[in-house]
This record gives structure tokens, C-alpha cells and sequence, in this order.
């Protein structure tokens, strides 16, 4: 009975002994969950970085999309006026070409018929006032009847009416209505670049036969490119003249450029519930922009400023931020404290902290305490 007694008592002695270290182990626990030490071989083996909580710009954007485009004073669309069949086309897309400069040469007989009415409207136009002029002059000293003026008149009118139209449409064509006056007939025509630009679009080959209707080519000049926006209804109130545009052409670069709002539209889409906003590019020359590229843009309406922490300061664990400052720093170890953070606005490197007042004037581990929970889990 003595040695079960005395059994008894080392079974409850070893009990009690275990479920103090178990106690140690869950305060053990708790402790190392907010606090963390690290050696400082660790910490400049890792590259760790201490810093402070630092005021920073945070904006106010709206996002939109849109496209590279130029004004339509820059851009030509190039037809013939009268249908014909292509003779000559020298130029390739991407060809530079210079205001005046041939681009198509057209061949019709219909244009040798045009000028054949040309000629045949001149030569009887003076005699027909010629004749206007004697029959003005007999029915002013009543020597003809009025019928007879009047005839005289009405038909130098129409046909001067015509001449001036033929001529005009000569005009058009490119074809000096002096030449056709000299019995210089041709068919062909030639059309010349209206501006200086690039060529972008080449619909026709040698032998095609063009409509008035139908697009030979295009032109644009990139002298001056923007950006056309299309924005919500719902954010068009907030949108003013001068704001600052931070763009991307998200298919080509992963670099930012930027723009200020120039105009904004007075009009909204029915079908779309958009309203266009052209924005001016500050420094066109720094990219190779092309009129058409899909452009992805936030429009700044307004910017404040706010305490904030690097991104690489916060961590995420479990749905929530913490940060590290440091508690205590001593000749060979470092001492950090987990602290929840409450986040706010973002920007592409920082962001705000809301419950800033626990880590005012605090040093922080701005680098590498990402790694640091990562290790001590």
C-alpha cells in the first residue's frame, strides 16, 4: 500500500510538472506570435532595411480607355471624284509623302469626253456673247423685241453656266483647263497628296478599277497625335480641363506616360453612356505612339497627401496587414514588434496607413519582413 501511495504521488508530480510546461508553451507561443528576434548577421545577410512612416502623394483618379488618334485636319482619305481604272500607284503604307505629291494616276474616257464639252462650251460661249450683247443693244433702242433679248440672254447664261461647271470640274480632276483650251486632251489623271504624313492605307493595285465611293488610300500625319477617351456618365462631372492623364499602351510597354485633359465632350452616347475626352500628350516624341494603339488611362481629379508605409513593409497574413517596428535593438540581435495595420489609398509604391499614430516616429522594417514571418511560423 505504501509503495502504490508513493506511485501515486510521482504519476501526479510528473501531471502537474507537464501541464506547466504546456502553460510555458502556449505563453511561449503567444509571445513569439507578437514579438520576433533576429540576430544581426540575419539581418544584414537578408538585406533588411529600417525606415519611417513618411507622408506621400495619393491621387484621386477615374479609369478610362481609349485610343492614340490625331485630329481630323491630320488624317485624308483619298478618292477620285470620277470613277476610273488605277494606271500608276508608286507608294507602299508607311511611305512618307509631302503635300502635293502624285500618289495615283487614274485613266477613263470618260475624262476625254469631259474635256471635249470643255472645248466645245468654250468656243461657242462668244459668240453666244456676242450675240447677247447686239440683241441687249437693239431692244435698247427698240430696234428688236423684247422676246428676242431675252432668248439671247437666257442662252449665254446656261451656257456660260456651263462652262464655269465644266471648268470647275476640270479643276478637280487635275487637269489645267488652259491645256484643253490648246486642244491638249488626255485620259488620265493624277491625284496628289493633299497633306504632309504617312501613308496607311493602300486599297488598290494596278488595274483595279476605283468608284467615287471607294477609299484609294489614306493618309495621316503624326505630327500632332493625342488621346481619345471614352468616360462613364457617371464620372464626366468630375472631369476638367487641364487635369493631368497617366496613360499606358498596355499591348506595347509597361511604361507610363502622360497627358492633360484638353477638351471634354458636351455630348453623351445613348448607346454607350460615354462622353469623349481628347487629351494632349506632354512629350509626344518620348514614344513611338501609332494613331489606333488601345490605350489605358487614369484621369486625375484630385490629390492629397497621407502617412504611408512602402509596400514592401506590409505583410499579409490571414486576410490581414501587419507591419514590424522595432522594440528593442541591442549590439547583436534586433527585437520587432507585430503591429495590425489599418490600409487606405495606394499607389504604385506606397501606401497609406490609417492607424498611423501607433507608428509615428517608429523604426520600421521596410524590407524583408515578408521573409522574416515566413520564418518564425
Amino acid at each position: 500500500m505504501k509503495y502504490i501511495f508513493i506511485l501515486m504521488l510521482l504519476l501526479v508530480n510528473v501531471a502537474c510538472g507537464n501541464l506547466e510546461k504546456n502553460k510555458e508553451s502556449v505563453v511561449q507561443d503567444t509571445v513569439d506570435t507578437n514579438k520576433i528576434q533576429i540576430t544581426k548577421s540575419q539581418f544584414i545577410s537578408e538585406n533588411m532595411q529600417l525606415g519611417k512612416l513618411e507622408a506621400h502623394t495619393f491621387n484621386e483618379t477615374i479609369k478610362t480607355s481609349g485610343m492614340i488618334d490625331v485630329p481630323p485636319q491630320n488624317k485624308a482619305t483619298i478618292s477620285a471624284f470620277i470613277g476610273g481604272y488605277i494606271s500608276k500607284t508608286p507608294l507602299l503604307i508607311g511611305d512618307k509623302v509631302k503635300k502635293g505629291q502624285l500618289l495615283v494616276t487614274l485613266e477613263n474616257p470618260e475624262f476625254i469626253e469631259i474635256q471635249q464639252q470643255y472645248l466645245e462650251i468654250s468656243e461657242q460661249l462668244n459668240y453666244l456673247k456676242s450675240e447677247f450683247n447686239r440683241q441687249k443693244t437693239l431692244f435698247e433702242e427698240k430696234i428688236t423685241s423684247e422676246k428676242n433679248y431675252l432668248k439671247a440672254e437666257g442662252v449665254y447664261k446656261s451656257s456660260l453656266a456651263q462652262y464655269n461647271g465644266l471648268r470647275k470640274k476640270l479643276a478637280m480632276l487635275n487637269i489645267s483647263a488652259t491645256s484643253v483650251e490648246q486642244g491638249k486632251l488626255t485620259s488620265t489623271v493624277n491625284l496628289y497628296a493633299p497633306i504632309d504624313g504617312f501613308v496607311t492605307k493602300v486599297n488598290v493595285s494596278n488595274g483595279t478599277y476605283v468608284s467615287p465611293a471607294d477609299v484609294i488610300l489614306e493618309i495621316i500625319d503624326t505630327e500632332h497625335i493625342h488621346i481619345e477617351l471614352s468616360v462613364f456618365e457617371k464620372d464626366i462631372l468630375k472631369v476638367k480641363k487641364g487635369q493631368i492623364i497617366h496613360f499606358k499602351i498596355p499591348e506595347a510597354s509597361n511604361e507610363t506616360f502622360e497627358a492633360e485633359v484638353h477638351l471634354v465632350g458636351t455630348s453623351i452616347d445613348e448607346t454607350s453612356r460615354v462622353v469623349k475626352v481628347h487629351g494632349h500628350i506632354i512629350n509626344e516624341s518620348q514614344a513611338n505612339f501609332i494613331v489606333g494603339m488601345f490605350v489605358e488611362a487614369n484621369i486625375i481629379t484630385d490629390s492629397f497627401k497621407r502617412l504611408a508605409l512602402p509596400k514592401d513593409a506590409i505583410i499579409e497574413m490571414d486576410n490581414n496587414f501587419f507591419a514590424l517596428i522595432l522594440s528593442n535593438k541591442q549590439e547583436d540581435n534586433f527585437s520587432f514588434k507585430k503591429i495590425r495595420l489599418d490600409l487606405g489609398s495606394q499607389n504604385e509604391d506606397y501606401t497609406s496607413v490609417l492607424n498611423s499614430d501607433e507608428l509615428n516616429n517608429k523604426d520600421i522594417l521596410i524590407k524583408g519582413g515578408f521573409m522574416l514571418l515566413n520564418e518564425t511560423e
